[in-house]
């Protein structure tokens, strides 16, 4: 674990996951007659696993890497992951691990493994009690621990419904919605409430990325290929995970939601910074040409954004990272500094932690002082108003 703190910085993208939970999250706060289908806790021969709907999901508490997708996570990398304990969602721990790595705050989102749960009505209640879970958590240290709420994926309505409940609570700062598998798209007609009261309250809507993670996950995709590191390595560098954004993100650009609500605030969250200037690019291009009459579109009528969409990214869109050293150059040209933050991705696997200070250490040689301290400070702190 890190032993000198130089660097004290905001985390703008930590996590607390399914397996982390407390088992009687929902099985506590669901109203009794949703109880016996919500989530739970069961144990079987293989050891704990969350269930709901009569369905067997993703297990519980400790397993390892071996047990699971072979992807170590942080927590067990440094030697802290114990049986019969559930390390990020106990307050003193996690303010602990927060502590040894330099994070003064936490914005720590959900589950990014969709909760595929069928009934509207029980989906919409396990929403708002893992919420309600959320703030509790929080309670313990509001001003290091920030929770982001999570909203629904499938139901703008009941997405748009959460987000006023919450916001007439108070102290809300952030919240999700796990945009690359919204359905509708998250650019449909339909969530246009959600997007005007995003704008009014200012409350700024995250879209992290989307995470489905399968042991058999390269093999089953490269079976048969001469040298499987090379084909999964190829495959990695040519499509990052932050491409799923891509869509959202144009979405909200040419569908005119931006120039609908130029006081909503956009969260790519995790999508790392390398590739985004070719989406820019590309999206400018594009826009240009179109504009211009230089692309095929087709018989239909073309209503194109007020702003070229590189603006918009300078105006209302934010991007967090956990380890970019080649896109970190980019900030500051063509990556706006006051629109990148920096997080550990606490507890996953390509998490920082517990060596954030040397990864930290290593990218601000790139950068000035004064971009530093937005990159790894001042830009989360402002945006989800921390003290």
């Amino acid at each position: 674990m890190a032993s000198e703190i130089a660097y004290r910085f905001i985390s703008a993208d930590d996590h607390i996951d399914l397996r982390w939970l407390p088992k009687d999250l929902w099985t506590e706060r669901l109203p009794g007659k949703l109880r016996q289908r919500g989530p739970r806790v069961v144990e079987n021969e293989k050891g704990s696993y969350w269930t709901w709907e009569g369905q067997t999901f993703s297990p519980h508490g400790y397993y390892t890497a071996a047990q699971g997708s072979g992807a170590m996570w942080a927590i067990e990398r440094a030697g802290v992951m114990r049986k019969g304990e559930l390390r990020p969602t106990t307050a003193a721990l996690r303010l602990s691990d927060m502590d040894c790595d330099g994070a003064d705050a936490s914005i720590m989102y959900g589950p990014t493994d969709p909760m595929a749960i069928a009934d509207p009505e029980l989906r919409q209640r396990c929403y708002e009690a893992y919420n309600d879970w959320l703030i509790d958590f929080c309670a313990a240290k509001p001003e290091r621990l920030i929770g982001v709420a999570q909203l629904s994926m499938e139901d703008p309505v009941a997405a748009r419904a959460e987000l006023a409940r919450l916001a007439k609570r108070g102290g809300l700062r952030h919240v999700n919605i796990l945009a690359s598998r919204a359905n509708p798209p998250i650019y449909d007609q339909r969530w246009e409430p959600l997007w005007a009261l995003a704008d009014e309250s200012g409350i700024p809507i995250g879209f992290h990325l989307a995470v489905l993670v399968k042991k058999t996950r390269l093999d089953e995709a490269d079976r048969g290929a001469a040298n499987l590191v090379v084909t999964a390595a190829s495959r990695f560098a040519k499509e990052p995970p932050g491409i799923q954004l891509i869509e959202p993100i144009t979405g909200l650009i040419f569908s005119g939601v931006l120039d609908r609500h130029p006081q909503l605030k956009i969260v790519m969250a995790e999508a790392g910074l390398a590739w985004v200037p070719s989406m820019i690019q590309g999206l400018d291009i594009w826009y240009q040409r179109t504009r211009d009459g230089r692309r095929l579109t087709g018989d239909s009528p073309v209503s194109l954004p007020e702003l070229l969409p590189s603006e918009y990214f300078h105006r209302q869109i934010w991007i967090s990272f956990v380890d970019d050293p080649l896109g970190i150059k980019m900030v500051g040209s063509v990556l706006d500094a006051d629109k990148v933050m920096f997080g550990s991705d606490y507890p996953h696997p390509a998490s920082t932690w517990p060596h954030s200070q040397e990864i930290i250490e290593e990218q601000i040689k790139a950068m000035s002082p004064e971009i530093a301290k937005k990159i790894f400070r001042d830009n989360a702190r402002l945006l989800f108003a921390i003290e």
